[in-house]
């Protein structure tokens, strides 16, 4: 496979760019190798600059539910940019995607945009202080909620991938009141609010979590932490950057039936622009300037442009059939990993649910990985790597980190997920995967 123009050009951005990206886990240091710089993506498939085409199932790390540039979503973009980028003032569509957002997530009576997901976090955090007159926050070993400093104590995904400490530059009285709990630890949070629990304004959770791998909550496991803060007085709040109508439609929260105080959301709601949210009881976002006190802002907020390609993606994931199909196909693609693994003796931790996957080698052929610490004890991460590179080099464009999620979008068509399956037939054939 040539690759000569991606590596010139991460030759180039190295001379130009922090390590020659934008954001960490795309330099490929943790698999190793030249990154791909991308040229176009069309439906299932992204283009590199060599002319090389991938299947993908990275799909910009999610937002890509229905496929790259889909016809409706580029339409109505089109339509859009005739009509300006940016405005700094309200429009009927913010309206429009609100409505369409509360119509599948009922627990959010109302949202404010913003940029991001990391935006849609610290916001949610600070709100729920505002609301409580709390200071204490609580986070789990392993869930990533965005870079913001409260935020980077046990953050997962890409500082594992990296293997640096939490972060250089973030001073210790800023996560002095951060605690960390580990994930599907029931014992381990009650004692933090036994010793705590008049402090603890709120407790963020992914629900799935999608930033160590992909672990799925134990049974019951969510609805105790959610019961858990009600006992005390705390907001239950859920990040569902990743899992917002992805798990399932109405998101994480109507699959596992849970009742959250604040969604934290991003990705599928900008269709591929950038944008996050953040939404909950009236009563709560009622502290939401300018109803209330608690001051956040953004002038690109709310933009034209993200709030069109993510009513349009929305409304169209939302038509019949669409969702359930995309959900089919991570299931063939998740079970036939399974097999193929399965019957070549690979020990291999495969997950899914709704749209989303995840795929650990263990280093044991009965280990289980249930938290963040279990998953850096018994993921291999040399032999996913290995794995990744036969991948690509079959066409199949995977998480360059094995503590990354996959997803699959309603351009995977059964004739896709079976060229990749043939593909992982392949790759992990005997004397193909060394590490």
């Amino acid at each position: 496979m040539n690759t000569s123009q991606s590596e010139a050009l991460f030759a180039r951005a190295q001379t130009l760019l922090p390590g020659g990206v934008n954001s960490p886990v795309r330099a490929f240091g943790s698999v190793g190798g030249t990154p791909r710089f991308i040229e176009r993506g069309e439906g299932a498939y992204l283009h590199d600059v060599d002319g090389n085409r991938y299947i993908d199932y990275v799909l910009s790390w999610g937002p890509m539910v229905l496929g790259h540039a889909h016809p409706r979503v580029v339409e109505s973009l089109t339509e859009a940019v005739r009509r300006g980028t940016s405005y700094g003032a309200p429009t009927a569509l913010e309206n429009q995607l609100a409505e369409q957002v509360i119509a599948l997530m009922p627990h959010i009576e109302m949202i404010r945009f913003v940029n991001s997901g990391t935006e849609a976090c610290m916001s949610a955090l600070r709100l729920a202080r505002a609301h409580t007159g709390r200071q204490k926050i609580v986070k789990f070993a392993g869930c990533y909620h965005g870079h913001a400093d409260m935020l980077l104590v046990q953050a997962g995904s890409g500082v594992a991938t990296l293997g640096l400490p939490d972060s250089p530059g973030v001073p210790p009285s800023t996560t002095a009141n951060t605690l960390t709990a580990p994930y599907n630890d029931l014992p381990a949070l009650e004692a933090l609010f036994e010793a705590h629990g008049d402090d603890i304004a709120a407790v963020m959770i992914e629900p799935i979590a999608a930033n160590m791998g992909f672990v799925m909550p134990h049974e019951s496991y969510l609805q105790s932490v959610g019961a858990l803060c009600r006992r005390y007085g705390a907001l239950f709040i859920l990040d569902e950057v990743m899992t917002g109508f992805r798990a399932a439609l109405g998101g994480a929260q109507s699959a596992f039936d849970l009742q959250p105080d604040i969604t934290c959301l991003g990705k599928v709601i900008g269709g591929g622009l950038p944008v996050g949210a953040y939404g909950g009881k009236r009563e709560i976002m009622a502290h939401v300037a300018p109803a209330g006190s608690m001051y956040q802002a953004g002038t690109l907020s709310g933009n034209p442009l993200a709030m069109t390609a993510g009513l349009t993606t929305l409304q169209v994931l939302a038509s019949d059939g669409v969702f359930n199909g995309i959900v089919e196909r991570t299931a063939q693609l998740a079970d036939g990993i399974r097999t193929v693994m399965g019957a070549d003796g690979t020990p291999v931790q495969v997950g899914h649910m709704g749209t989303m996957f995840g795929l650990y080698f263990l280093k044991e052929a009965d280990a289980q990985i249930t938290d963040f610490a279990t998953a850096k004890r018994y993921a291999d991460t040399a032999k996913y790597a290995a794995f990744f590179h036969k991948m690509l080099e079959r066409g199949v464009y995977l998480a360059p980190s094995q503590f990354e999620a996959g997803f699959v979008s309603a351009a995977h068509t059964d004739e896709v997920i079976e060229t990749t399956l043939a593909a992982v037939t392949v790759a992990i054939q005997r004397g193909l995967i060394d590490a």
